[in-house]
């Protein structure tokens, strides 16, 4: 705005020394003379101060140049910092430890057997249940912790994650507690009872809310473990929150199928499974915290 103005006084005084000029030829010579001298020296007082205020908006326009890299330099930084299956160094000095590299099973195995199940595989940064092989399960134990993953459950998928889970059992969820993964919508589970949700303890405590996205959209789910306190988040919401061994979670396993399973939610350390319930599930940013 400034330079437009000085160009219009610019403009103006050319046109008021040239009219001058004109009168003087008819009538005054010598004073149309010092009204031409007096109007160019107008003329190139008002050109420099063109030339200084070109010179600020250059230097304004470099400046905004200069900060919108900055920021791209800053939003790249972020970018980075958010790669999948990558911890950020505050994420390493706060005690985070990935459970997958992003690249291979390694840390992994079957519940049966020292070795990884068949019908798990790694591509692009994702595990992913994709056949039939059994469930995968954490190499090491962990008592208390805090779990945090990504996952995406395919169209009328199940799946679950179970925690503080033994081999005594002949299956994993006889000893360990289940954080539900369902598409709600579809899966015929759902119609049993919110109990049944994503999110859910699985066939006891259902969700407080539906915080879950649709099949085929990514979660984020937490699992918060401490001595016998437990929660379950899903997408920033915790939505589940009870006592192992209380009063009210023993009513809830006698009137369960798990009361068939004396080791069920017994244990106060074991691994971490991921369920193969003959659908396809992927996972991602699988971390772990281990809590004093």
């Amino acid at each position: 705005m400034k330079t437009h103005t000085l160009m219009h006084t610019t403009l103006a005084l050319v046109l008021s020394a040239g009219v001058a000029g004109l009168g003087a030829q008819e009538s005054q010579p010598a004073k149309a003379k010092e009204q031409s001298k007096e109007a160019g020296s107008a003329i190139k007082d008002a050109a420099k101060e063109t030339g200084k205020a070109a010179a600020e908006v250059g230097k304004t326009i470099g400046a905004a140049a200069v900060g919108v890299a900055k920021g791209t330099v800053a939003a790249g930084k972020a970018m980075k910092d958010a790669v999948a299956n990558e911890l950020s160094a505050e994420e390493k000095r706060d005690g985070w430890v990935l459970l997958f590299n992003g690249t291979s099973l390694d840390g992994w195995r079957s519940y049966s057997s020292a070795t990884p199940p068949d019908g798990w595989t790694v591509k692009d940064g994702i595990l992913a249940r994709t056949g039939s092989g059994g469930d995968l399960m954490t190499v090491g134990q962990y008592a208390s912790f805090i779990l945090d993953l990504d996952y995406r459950i395919s169209e009328g998928g199940n799946s679950g994650i179970m925690y503080r889970v033994t081999t005594e059992g002949e299956r994993p969820y006889h000893s360990g507690p289940e954080y539900q993964i369902l598409d709600n919508e579809r899966h015929p589970d759902a119609k049993n009872g919110r109990d049944r949700f994503a999110g859910a303890n699985y066939a006891l405590h259902p969700p407080e809310k539906d915080a879950g996205n649709p099949a085929g959209q990514w979660n984020n789910a937490r699992i918060v473990v401490r001595g016998n306190h437990v929660e379950h988040w899903l997408n920033g919401e915790r939505v589940v929150s009870y006592e192992l061994g209380s009063d009210d979670w023993k009513r809830r396993v006698a009137a369960s199928k798990f009361a068939e399973w004396p080791i069920y939610g017994k244990a106060p350390r074991g691994h971490i499974v991921l369920q193969d319930h003959g659908d396809l599930v992927e996972f991602r940013n699988i971390k772990i915290k281990v809590l004093e």
